[in-house]
């Protein structure tokens, strides 16, 4: 069976992307996505709001052939909420919990990678930067997927997390963090993001069918 192409972090007019999650949704589907989770950026000023509105919408997509799947990214939560945050998120409905890790670009609190890949309840530690060895042995026994980033900026330090996932045996999901309708990645381009990384051709085929598949599944999409 031929591999279609999952996305497990993307943006919408909820926060800071361009398009509705409907439409960002049928785009998707028209580029032959397998599926697509909604991770809005969300604190706790926003995400019970962001969770609901992308699940309306993820919904009524079962017209389609995609699995649209409503979740969350906490971004720039404090460190000592974040536990609290991921409760709430689940609470609201949020099937796909998604970190914003302490990618190189961004400010991000010393400790969230930490504190995220501590939490079995979290799904994924996106763009994780210099993410230390400790950091990767707790996402390995936690079972949090760590992030190899499709977007500019985000991916400087994709190399350094291929590295130590393969070394420590961390799960790895390459996502595109799209904001808008042209950053979604066909499976080419993010087997390209992959490689690029010095991930070796049968870690790439984990990242993008595998693991996807271990979290379809884990959902209950599959």
């Amino acid at each position: 069976m031929r591999a279609r192409r999952c996305d497990f972090h993307t943006h919408t007019i909820l926060s800071d992307g361009e398009l509705l999650p409907m439409e960002l949704i049928r785009r998707a589907a028209a580029a032959d996505h397998r599926a697509i989770a909604i991770t809005d950026h969300a604190s706790f000023s926003n995400l019970e709001q962001v969770i609901k509105a992308a699940s309306l919408d993820c919904k009524k997509a079962d017209a389609w052939d995609i699995e649209a799947i409503p979740g969350v990214e906490l971004t720039h939560v404090p460190v000592k909420y974040i536990d609290d945050a991921v409760r709430k998120c689940r609470k609201a409905g949020a099937e796909l919990i998604v970190v914003h890790g302490e990618t190189p670009v961004e400010p991000v609190e010393k400790g969230t990678n930490r504190k995220a890949v501590s939490n079995p309840d979290v799904d994924i530690l996106a763009h994780p930067g210099m993410i230390t060895m400790d950091e990767v042995e707790f996402a390995t026994a936690s079972g949090v997927y760590l992030e190899i980033s499709c977007r500019r900026g985000h991916s400087l330090a994709n190399g350094h997390v291929a590295s130590l996932a393969r070394d420590l045996k961390a799960k790895l999901l390459v996502n595109t963090d799209a904001h808008s309708p042209e950053e979604l990645s066909t499976m080419a381009f993010a087997n390209t993001v992959a490689r690029g990384a010095g991930m070796m051709p049968e870690e790439v085929r984990a990242a993008l069918v595998s693991r996807p598949e271990e979290i379809l599944k884990k959902l209950g999409r599959i």
